[in-house]
């Protein structure tokens, strides 16, 4: 044996035999092999060193004087101390009843005397093995239920956190939205300037488009903690829901074409044109599962999206007629997304709608964050309807939902005109505005926007300045702002109504608010708001609320309606990189070099001077190229020259 098994083997093992020979002979054999060996000559001193060294195992001899060694194993089993121990019985006892007392005393093994060394080893080894994974066993027990104890901690500390949370998502709302709200607002004061070049226009419009997108993505967030606060509410309208499928068709019908798929939507005859739901909803429940479905469909697959009405829902007579048809009584819709992609394993269809869940094909796609589905299910519910899949591995996906709705007409749709209020009518009143915010950039916005106009503006910092003001001053209306120092709008209005009862004027006060939370409609009115406008706003928004509280009149500037192609630069991401790939195949190294070296020290001037250089001879790719610069995509131009150069 070599040193290194010998330093393996510290095993404390008890030797029990009343022959002094049989202990030499054992004692020997066993340290021999690296084990550490005690030996006793009687039952009594057996207990006494089992109590005392708490050997790993045991080798007990049966005929003993005093005491036998069924009678050892017996007091051994009975103490707490000593029961774990395993006792192998050795005896020169052949009889089968001897060996079936020893293993009903507790005996572990029994080896007959005289013995092989070999065997007395293996079975040796045998019962320790299975000691040390006992031992390994009631420490990993112990662990998890150290574990357990940690995780209830855990959930506890977790829901502690979700409490945070929705403070904190307010918070973060009011913070994101109060600059995107002067971004947006004076994109759109700038625009007003007659003197601005169509050039400038142009990228007045980008940064629009551009703070409408964040805002979309700061909605969604919110969205998602609305969803799991459980306050979020169906915002039902009028639609044409022909339309939107029209435009998702086109939103996906460049992707399909890449890839090329065949993308096909169907409508049943009696589907209503013109319904009353949840437009944004609906969209993106639609937007989610034609996205799935597209990113787990190979090139040259197919997909359908089918909407009918729900056949187990029993229809009235005049339904036929749907696109005009008046009754109030809902209806469902049935809506279907089948794909020939690469389908959904049984065992993972349970847990697809769960929040933060990824099949296996989407953690290979390493795309997304396992909330699509979830987001899905949640708005359908929310929308009156259910959603179930089917899938065969390999063969495909279908997603069916259904969603209650109303039956609209076309009149109840809302289309925005092309006009932008320039000033008041004449023969009104001088009507005083007072904007109150705490933040200098929000109450200079206002000031542009409604000055010019006609009104006439004043400024307060803090609900206390406001409250000064309206004594003094008394102002037709005021824009208030939610969140201030100071004294808040709150307590503003609460003290501005209670100021009222002893005057014959009454102001109308409108809040402007940060925040997306459902609830806090309920607490701005009840505090004495007549409404309230959602910060970032649109211009439109604030004349529409002074036209309907103040009864203000004003003179409209028709605007030309956009010609077609202006914003196609606002879609030159979906060209696929195949277009870009071919034609920067033909253009020289060095030269593609060049502008990927521009495009990485983010040199937006020289990579103009490098795309002008091939104006004339490659014109498609140059004004492809652009168009992403236009729209401040070096990044995507130095991924499209990287893989060129490679």
């Amino acid at each position: 044996m070599t040193q290194n098994q010998i330093e393996e083997n510290k095993d404390n093992i008890l030797i029990v035999d009343d022959t002094p020979e049989n202990l030499q002979v054992l004692s020997a054999t066993l340290s021999d092999r690296g084990y550490k060996v005690r030996g006793v000559i009687s039952g009594k001193m057996a207990i006494r060193a089992a109590r005392s060294g708490s050997p790993d195992l045991i080798l007990l001899d049966i005929k003993m004087p005093e005491m036998d060694g069924y009678e050892v194993c017996i007091h051994l089993k009975a103490d707490p101390q000593t029961s774990e121990i395993p006792v192998i019985f050795i005896s020169a006892l052949d009889e089968v009843l001897d060996k079936l007392t020893a293993f009903q005393v507790g005996g572990v093994d029994y080896v007959t005397k005289p013995f092989h060394v070999a065997e007395v080893l293996a079975r040796i080894e045998h019962q320790l093995t299975i000691q040390r994974l006992k031992k390994q066993l009631i420490a990993r027990n112990k662990e998890l239920q150290e574990e357990i104890i940690e995780r209830k901690k855990a959930e506890e500390a977790a829901a502690a956190a979700s409490l945070a949370k929705s403070q904190f998502v307010a918070n973060m709302s009011h913070e994101l939205r109060t600059p995107l709200n002067a971004i947006l607002g004076f994109t759109q004061v700038m625009s007003r300037d007659s003197l601005l070049s169509q050039e400038n226009l142009e990228n007045l419009r980008i940064i629009n488009r551009s703070g409408q997108h964040l805002l979309e993505l700061i909605n969604d967030v919110l969205d998602l903690s609305k969803i799991e606060a459980g306050i979020i509410g169906l915002d039902e309208r009028s639609l044409d829901l022909y339309q939107l499928l029209d435009t998702l068709e086109e939103m996906f019908q460049i992707k399909a074409e890449t890839k090329k798929m065949q993308l096909r939507f169907s409508v049943e005859a009696n589907v209503p044109q013109y319904i009353k739901t949840d437009e944004k909803k609906l969209r993106v429940c639609l937007i989610n599962l034609l996205g799935n479905a597209m990113k787990f469909t190979h090139d040259g697959g197919r997909i359908w999206l089918r909407v009918s009405v729900d056949n187990n829902q029993q229809q009235p007579a005049e339904s036929e007629s749907y696109p005009n048809y008046t009754s109030v009584e809902p209806l469902l819709i049935l809506f279907e997304v089948e794909d020939t992609g690469i389908g959904i394993a049984t065992a993972e269809i349970d847990t697809l709608f769960d929040a933060f869940v990824q099949t296996q094909a989407g953690r290979k796609a390493a795309d997304g964050t396992g909330l699509g589905l979830t987001i899905t299910k949640k708005y359908v519910q929310i929308m009156g309807g259910d959603i179930w899949v089917k899938s065969v591995l390999g063969e495909g996906t279908s997603f069916k939902f259904n969603i209650r709705v109303f039956p609209a007409i076309s009149s109840e749709i809302t289309v925005g005109k092309l006009q932008r209020v320039i000033a008041l009518e004449a023969d009104q009143p001088i009507y005083r505005i007072l904007a109150v915010d705490d933040n200098q950039d929000n109450r200079l916005l206002l000031v542009k926007m409604l000055q010019p106009i006609g009104f006439e503006v004043r400024e307060a910092e803090n609900g206390y300045q406001a409250v000064e003001l309206w004594e003094s001053w008394q102002p037709h209306l005021i824009w208030l702002d939610t969140r201030m120092p100071v004294m808040d709008g709150f307590e503003a209005v609460r003290q501005i109504r209670a100021k009222e009862k002893q005057t014959q004027w009454r102001t109308v006060i409108i809040a402007l608010t940060a925040s997306t939370f459902e609830e806090r409609k309920g607490e701005i009115l009840a505090a004495g708001c007549d409404d309230f406008v959602r910060k970032p706003f649109q211009e439109q928004t604030l004349f529409d609320k002074m036209a309907c509280y103040l009864g203000v009149r004003y003179l409209y500037q028709e605007l030309p309606r956009l010609p077609v192609g202006a914003l196609r630069r606002y879609c030159v991401s979906e060209k696929p990189d195949s277009f870009f790939g071919g034609l920067l195949a033909q253009m020289p190294q060095s030269w593609v070099q060049e502008l990927y070296d521009a495009a990485n020290d983010v040199n937006e001037e020289l990579a103009i001077e490098i795309v002008d250089r091939i104006w004339e001879s490659h014109p498609t790719l140059a004004e492809a190229l652009k168009d992403l610069l236009a729209d401040y995509r070096l990044d995507k131009i130095m991924d499209l020259t990287q893989s060129s150069l490679k």
